[in-house]
C-alpha cells in the first residue's frame, strides 16, 4: 500500500475513534449525568466533607477497589471505611479537609452490554483544602479521578475508584 494512503487511512481511523469516544459522553443535562453527579455529591459532600462515611459507603459495592497514587490501594468497602474513619474522619484529626469538584470537569460515559446499560465511567477533576469556601482558581492542590459505577440490583453502586495525578499547580505530581 502506498505510504501516503496508509498514513491517511490510519489518520482517518484515529479521527473516527476519537470522535466516537467524544460522542459517547452523555450530555450534562441527561438523567444519567445528573444521577451520577448526585451520587458523587453524596460520596464527597456528605461522606468526605461531613465525615458521614457510612452514608457514602451505602453507595459502594462490598468489593470496592480504591486506587490512590499517593496512599496505595483499599481492597474492599470495609477497608476503605476503616481508613476514612481512622484517618481523615478520625476524632483525633485536627484538620478538616474539604473536597471540591472543579466546575464543568465532570464527564460521564455510559457502559452497555448488548444495548443494556449496566454501568458508567465518571471522570473529573477535584481539589482539596481545609477551607470549605476555597475556589479552584485559588487552590494549589488538585487531582483527577475515575469512578466506575455499576447497576447492582437496580441501584447505582461505586465499584472502582482511581484517584491520580495529585499535584499542585505550581509543581508536578511528584
Amino acid at each position: 500500500m502506498n505510504p501516503s494512503i496508509k498514513s491517511l487511512l490510519i489518520g482517518s481511523i484515529g479521527i473516527l475513534m476519537v470522535s466516537g469516544i467524544a460522542m459517547a459522553q452523555v450530555k450534562k443535562n441527561s438523567k444519567l449525568f445528573k444521577t451520577l453527579k448526585e451520587k458523587d455529591s453524596v460520596i464527597f459532600k456528605i461522606g468526605f466533607n461531613k465525615c458521614k462515611v457510612l452514608k457514602s459507603a451505602a453507595l459502594m459495592t462490598d468489593d470496592l477497589e480504591f486506587y490512590h497514587d499517593k496512599s496505595g490501594v483499599s481492597n474492599s468497602k470495609a477497608e476503605f471505611v476503616e481508613v476514612m474513619q481512622n484517618g481523615l474522619c478520625s476524632k483525633n484529626n485536627p484538620t478538616q479537609i474539604y473536597r471540591h469538584l472543579v466546575s464543568n470537569s465532570l464527564e460521564v460515559f455510559p457502559l452497555y452490554d448488548n444495548g443494556e446499560l449496566y454501568g458508567a465511567l465518571q471522570n473529573g477533576k477535584h481539589f482539596f483544602s481545609p477551607d470549605k469556601y476555597l475556589s479552584y482558581e485559588k487552590s494549589d492542590n488538585y487531582a483527577l479521578f475515575s469512578h466506575l459505577w455499576i447497576i447492582e440490583k437496580g441501584q447505582w453502586k461505586l465499584k472502582r475508584v482511581i484517584s491520580y495525578n495529585h499535584a499542585s499547580k505550581g509543581g508536578d505530581s511528584n
